[in-house]
């Protein structure tokens, strides 16, 4: 039975090693964030899913190349990013993904249940306009509390590359959302500013 006590790195090298549990015990940890990633990225629960298993199956066979260079953690997000990038630039080429079309309602009532599930899909809408390489950065950065340097770390790129995306992507996210915060807001946000500039 795999020790709850092991480390996250000594669990790797146990699989690596040969474990048939130790990489369980990995993936019985991490699998709730990394699902979120996943699904906040991808937006559609079975290829959210799908993105999760080639991620898994990836850190399965690569386990042994693992170097220690990161936190096990910090490597598996990568693993897990790089899957639904993957996977979304594939589709983008395939097909274009249609946008819902009802918008959001009225402002929000902080008060009101319906009113914040409708703030919450507006905002997963919005989300989902944003260039991929934007939406992967605010998603790690702003949604799931990582750090500018492990959101760097997961997605491969420099720290500044990270902020870059994720200011670009909150003033795009600014402009379709102020309307949430107060109607006076969004006019006051100038859409030329984010308007043309792409994702590095």
């Amino acid at each position: 039975m795999t020790d709850p006590a092991r480390s996250d790195v000594e669990l790797l090298r146990a699989h690596a090693a040969g474990d048939p549990r130790a990489f369980e015990e990995i993936v019985r940890r991490h699998r709730d964030r990394l699902w979120a990633v996943a699904l906040r990225t991808m937006r559609e629960p079975e290829e959210a899913a799908d993105a999760l298993q080639d991620a898994l199956i990836s850190a399965y066979r690569a386990a042994g190349a693992f170097r220690g260079d990161s936190a096990v953690t910090t490597w598996l997000h990568r693993i897990v990013v790089n899957a639904c990038l993957d996977r979304i630039r594939r589709r983008q080429v395939r097909s274009t993904v249609p946008l819902p079309e009802e918008g959001p309602g009225e402002p929000a009532d902080g008060r009101d249940r319906m009113a914040e599930r409708d703030t919450a899909l507006a905002v997963e809408a919005a989300l989902g306009t944003l260039p991929v390489e934007q939406r992967a950065a605010i998603t790690l950065v702003d949604i799931e509390g990582y750090s500018v340097a492990d959101t760097a770390a997961m997605l491969g790129v420099a720290e500044g590359t990270v902020k870059s995306r994720c200011a670009r992507g909150r003033a795009r996210l600014a402009v379709q959302l102020g309307h949430l915060r107060n109607p006076d807001t969004a006019a006051a946000v100038v859409p030329g500013s984010t308007g043309r500039e792409e994702a590095r």
